[in-house]
């Protein structure tokens, strides 16, 4: 024992020189670009070295990491220290959505938002308490392993496969979907394309050496989306306050920003603005009643404006704008139909502007419960979905006990904490740039960057003179959360070195959970499914190899959904997490801390919290409908139950999940006297170090 510690503080002791040189000739590397950048070097360079050198660094690793050893592939070889397991599990936690999307929906939810913060860390809290120490205890490599061997037979540990892979999937949909947006910013490529460069970093690690080259890339990966997440929002807070701590000048920046917003409401412009938005949304509302009809009577409306304008020999300046009207209109009604939809949505933009500070906005008390309900919903959801993600959750497999498990929960907090106690500040700067620097502007003088953004994607930011008076209103522009962080450096007037370090993080923050998250779909279908259920004597080569075949497949079909832009990444990333929360929770939970729970009520109580789930996101998200039902996505949105918005369905699946399992397990044979002597084993975990 004592030869295995000493060993074991070698090896830590190595692995802090190994990153501590890697941190260093990573920050030369992006002090180097800058002096390049300086020099005149073009910006595409700078995307494209920055791309190929992070694409590389995890290719290194994971070429150095190959292996076909059991134990290594799949959960490490079990001797990740806590310390270098927290950063990895930061790394695979803070996904596409903590990086690009997170201070992106505080910026547009303002306090609502905050339920991501609060749900996503007090999950953590849930995972210490109820899940990580029992699971390293009992060991193996899944949870699929924990359902079998809790619940005996193959049902249990099927429909675990199942909803690992659905959870899984929708959320790996997310991260590839920020891989290409971030890829595309970086090179310039069209969209499909960056999805594929980046899959390419996706697979060269987590294909080579499974779980053992995984981890060690996310310990890098963290360093690099750390660096990259600090550095620009340090700097607009220099720029706006002079202090260099973000988190500290927060409220004083609020302040300003809360003040600035009563202004824009009372704005007269801003008034005419959302007034021309109202009237477009009622049109397009009424337009959509009959499209046909609709769409057949401004086409004749317009002919005949033509038709009288030249029988009267109107003016020339008359007929052209006759001419020209009728030029605009759309070409077929399923064009006008489209425009319509989207003067439809154009009725939020005619609300007033959301209060940041404001905690549960709305026109009245009823309103106002609704966005409480719908926040408290939505952090249990995040709370209980991070409990039951089963990429994280096999993270704690990889330790070296059950001591360094509870360890390696408490690094995950602190290194996570550090971007999430920043988000809320880096909000809030950009939001007090977005009030100062572009509402009131000229269009002809608006900044670079936002220019360079609107000619990235329209769809993540556009800014239209829709009054006409060339003066930027802020109902004007139209921004999508996921571009926030993303355009920090622009926005503090950083050199374009450190967009692309930016980049790069959130590159690395995608590819890292990315490669979890594929690793558990390859894992549950060669080890659960083939191996466990299909080929018991199946070889250790022939189940690797599988693995890595599997792994492949489900990258190129997650990479072909992402490419159709299917939803934002914060609403896939979040379904994901509802769905984990209601098929896994209260399996593991009461498998783990009530001897009475049985396989068939197990089953039952998964599938059913699961379904319910999906089942309400299926008929309440406009994309769901239309996939599953054949309903157009301008169709209203009925079946909502309680208010409660489908992002937060798992709120239904949770509570369902328990009670069907506890009433079928009364009614049903208790497990035998092995499996509850087992589960007092695992309840224990201090009692022999696994």
């Amino acid at each position: 024992m004592f030869q295995e510690a000493k060993s074991q503080s070698a090896f830590v002791s190595q692995l802090k020189k190994v990153y501590t040189f890697y941190t260093g000739g990573f920050i030369v590397f992006v002090i180097l670009l800058g002096i390049a950048e300086a020099m005149g070097m073009p910006r595409v360079w700078i995307g494209y070295l920055f791309l190929a050198m992070t694409i590389l660094l995890y290719a290194g690793i994971g070429i150095m990491s190959r292996t076909n050893i059991a134990d290594e592939y799949y959960v490490a070889g079990r001797r990740v220290p806590a310390l270098f397991n927290g950063m990895a599990t930061g790394a695979d936690w803070m996904s596409a959505a903590s990086f690009i999307g997170m201070a992106g929906g505080l910026y547009l939810g303002g306090y609502s938002g905050l339920a991501f913060i609060m749900g996503w860390t007090g999950g953590y809290c849930l995972v210490a308490l109820f899940l990580a120490p029992y699971l390293r205890k009992f060991g193996q490599f899944t949870i699929p392993d924990f359902l079998g061997a809790r619940y005996g037979g193959h049902l249990p540990r099927f429909v675990g496969i199942l909803i690992a892979i659905l959870c899984s999937f929708t959320y790996v949909v997310a991260q590839i979907y920020g891989v290409g947006l971030i890829t595309t910013r970086l090179t310039g490529v069209e969209f499909t394309l960056g999805i594929f460069l980046g899959l390419g970093g996706i697979l060269v690690c987590s294909f080579l050496g499974g779980m053992k080259a995984v981890t060690w890339t996310q310990v890098a990966q963290y360093i690099i989306l750390i660096i990259a997440y600090m550095i620009p929002v340090v700097w607009l807070s220099v720029k706006q306050t002079g202090v260099p701590i973000p988190q500290a000048v927060y409220g004083y920046q609020l302040q300003k920003v809360t003040a600035k917003e009563q202004l824009l409401i009372d704005d007269p412009k801003e008034k005419e603005v959302r007034g021309i938005f109202a009237s477009r949304a009622a049109t397009g509302a009424e337009s959509l009643k009959d499209p046909a009809k609709s769409y057949a009577d401004g086409k004749a409306k317009l002919d005949a404006d033509l038709a009288k304008a030249k029988a009267d020999n109107a003016p020339e300046a008359d007929v052209k704008k006759a001419e020209a009207a009728l030029a605009a209109y759309p070409k077929d009604q399923a064009a006008a139909t489209a425009q319509w939809t989207k003067d439809r949505a154009a009725a939020g933009r005619a609300a007033l502007p959301l209060r940041h500070a404001e905690a549960f906005p709305g026109k009245d008390d009823k309103a106002r419960d609704i966005a409480r309900k719908n926040f408290l919903a939505l952090t249990l959801c995040l709370m209980v979905g991070t409990a039951a993600l089963p990429h994280i959750l096999m993270r704690y497999y990889t330790t070296p006990s059950v001591k360094e498990a509870r360890a390696s929960v408490t690094w995950s907090l602190f290194f996570i904490f550090l971007l999430y106690f920043t988000a809320p500040s880096l909000a809030v700067l950009v939001k007090y740039t977005i009030y100062h620097d572009v509402v009131g502007t000229a269009f002809s003088a608006l900044p670079a960057w936002v220019k360079n953004w609107q000619a990235v994607d329209p769809s993540l930011l556009s800014i239209v003179d829709v009054n006409k008076d060339g003066i930027v209103q802020l109902a004007e522009i139209a921004i999508g959360g996921d571009i926030v962080v993303l355009a920090t450096p622009e926005i503090a007037g950083l050199p374009y070195v450190i967009s692309g370090l930016v980049a790069a993080g959130g590159l690395a923050a995608a590819l890292s959970t990315a490669d979890g998250l594929l690793l558990t779909i390859a894992n549950a279908l060669s080890h659960d499914l083939y191996y466990m259920m299909i080929d018991p004597n199946a070889t250790t080569q022939r189940r690797v190899t599988l693995s890595k075949i599997l792994l492949l497949v489900v990258a190129v079909l997650a990479a072909l959904v992402a490419a159709q832009k299917p939803a934002d990444i914060l609403f896939l990333v979040s379904a994901a997490f509802s769905l984990a929360a209601a098929g896994f929770f209260p399996a593991l939970t009461l498998g783990i801390f009530w001897k009475r729970a049985t396989g068939i009520a197990a089953s039952l109580g998964m599938l059913a919290g699961v379904g319910i789930t999906f089942y309400y996101m299926a008929t309440t998200q406009p994309w769901l409908r239309e996939m599953f039902f054949g309903t157009p996505r301008s169709a209203p949105v009925t079946g909502i139950w309680w208010d409660i918005q489908p992002i937060s369905a798992g709120l239904f699946g949770i509570p369902l999940g328990f009670i069907v399992i506890v009433l079928v397990s009364l009614v049903t044979p208790a497990p035998s006297k092995e499996v509850q002597d087992m589960v007092e084993d695992v309840r224990y975990p201090n009692l022999k170090a696994a």
